[in-house]
């Protein structure tokens, strides 16, 4: 059987759609599909069911998809380790904020210690990458969360990341030497979107203490919304990471605000059963020891 079925196996069981996986593989659906029935007749059962719009695993397709990743993972492994010192691929999944602004000196340095080194860069939802580690298509996951509740995956805290209310530096709030809870009252937000943990923090803080949040935009990633904050009259709260070039070059202001309820911390997640590669081990000795 050839190992190429079943990567085409868990792209579809992953997407829950013959089509979004053949626009991920490169391939025509007709060829996903021919591919999956082979290994239905091989297995002698059924390993898709028809759920709206989509499909979904049968109890054979989720037994076949355990065994699948351990299989895939054990051909990375060997592949790893037939191959010159440095080559391989290693799979990082984290948030918008973390591949901006955390992790490029990282994989930098880890490119010029492995040169043969391919290093794949997912972006996504928190909920998504877990599942993602969990279903072994990513090799690690970094994220920002206080308390990780998936207890199938290994958690190391790596450090405290604090977060910072900006504004433009015209705002009325920029020129307070002190910022309370109750001066947010009429203030308007511009936010990242309803799922990110750190506006989740914010938005229950507010509620807590019946302050109404009147969001002006809802926006994707830190960029825009550093540039909206800074060409309008909302303010936002992001990791300081993610603002901290603004601010020291004055294009935005930090505000004098600090709550123990809004704080975050950096955490890299694994499968307990996730072989390390050396340059695997390498990058998540990076991550811990980054200042």
């Amino acid at each position: 059987m050839d190992l190429t079925y079943f990567h085409t196996f868990r792209e579809v069981a992953h997407r829950k759609s013959f089509t979004r996986a053949a626009e991920e593989l490169g391939y025509a659906q007709s060829s996903v599909t021919t591919q999956i029935q082979k290994l239905e007749k091989a297995y002698d059962t059924q390993l898709f069911e028809r759920f709206g719009k989509g499909v979904r695993l049968t109890s054979s397709g989720e037994e076949l998809l355990k065994l699948t990743v351990q299989m895939l993972d054990l051909f990375d492994e060997s592949k790893e380790k037939l191959r010159t010192e440095g080559g391989g691929t290693i799979s990082v999944g984290t948030m918008d904020s973390l591949a901006a602004y955390f992790l490029p000196p990282l994989i930098q340095q880890l490119r010029k210690q492995y040169e043969g080194l391919s290093i794949r860069l997912w972006t996504d939802r928190e909920d998504l990458l877990v599942q993602r580690v969990k279903e072994g298509d990513l090799d690690i996951g970094l994220i920002l969360d206080n308390e990780p509740e998936d207890p199938a995956l290994h958690w190391q805290t790596v450090r405290e990341e604090p977060l910072v209310l900006i504004a433009g530096p015209g705002h009325p709030l920029a020129n307070r030497e002190m910022i309370r809870l109750q001066d947010l009252y009429d203030a308007e937000w511009i936010l990242p979107e309803e799922t990110c943990n750190y506006r989740v923090m914010l938005e229950k803080l507010l509620k807590q203490h019946g302050i109404p949040c009147r969001l002006g935009l809802e926006l994707g990633n830190p960029e825009a919304i550093k540039r909206c904050v800074m060409a309008g009259s909302g303010i936002s709260l992001l990791p300081r990471m993610a603002a901290d070039d603004e601010i020291r070059r004055g294009l935005l202001a930090p505000l004098p605000f600090n709550h123990p309820d809004l704080r975050l911390s950096l955490q890299l997640m694994t499968h307990p059963k996730k072989w390390i590669s050396r340059a695997l081990g390498d990058f998540i000795e990076l991550v811990r020891k980054s200042p």
